[in-house]
């Protein structure tokens, strides 16, 4: 058995749960194999590209992944292997844990803009150095830009009226 792959007995497990593969003409690959290659990209984290050649091409494995995934293969197998583990009574049902790496959270909560919304006005940081000081007495200036009452609107004229004296 090589690293990644299912042992004889786990395989004994799921095997009557995954569907027989179609025939395509070409020659086929066992359920056994697809299986393989699948936890091999599963457990390993690489891309399908990176998927070995004893496994055939990588675009099958990612066929059969989808596929299998569509028509629920996957819930049936845990499904399966939890009723199995709770009647031998390996499952604590009041137990839950959630691994928080896996949790990702939105760009917004990260700082940025959520799409949109209304953009702050832009801002420029400065950093001056104080006057008459030390090379580490430094001030922080925020710089933000509104809008003047004398810019031109739109249809309107910005010139004004001169005054002619005759």
């Amino acid at each position: 058995m090589r690293r990644y792959e299912l042992s004889d007995e786990e395989w004994a497990l799921i095997e009557p749960l995954l569907p027989e593969l179609a025939s395509t003409g070409r020659p086929r690959r066992s359920p056994r194999e697809m299986a393989n290659a699948l936890f091999w990209v599963l457990r390993s984290g690489s891309p399908w590209r990176d998927l070995p050649e004893r496994f055939g091409p990588w675009q099958t494995c990612y066929h059969h992944f989808n596929s299998w995934r569509r028509e629920g293969v996957f819930d049936r197998v845990i499904e399966a292997l939890q009723i199995r583990l709770d009647a031998e009574g390996h499952i604590d049902w009041d137990l839950w844990c959630v691994d928080g790496s896996s949790v990702r959270a939105s760009k917004a909560a990260a700082g940025a803009g959520k799409k949109g919304a209304l953009s702050s006005p832009k801002t420029t940081h400065w950093v001056a150095r104080a006057a008459d000081s030390g090379a580490r007495s430094t001030w922080s200036l925020t710089v933000t830009a509104f809008p003047s009452r004398s810019t031109s609107r739109p249809g309107k004229s910005t010139s004004r009226p001169s005054s002619k004296r005759s």
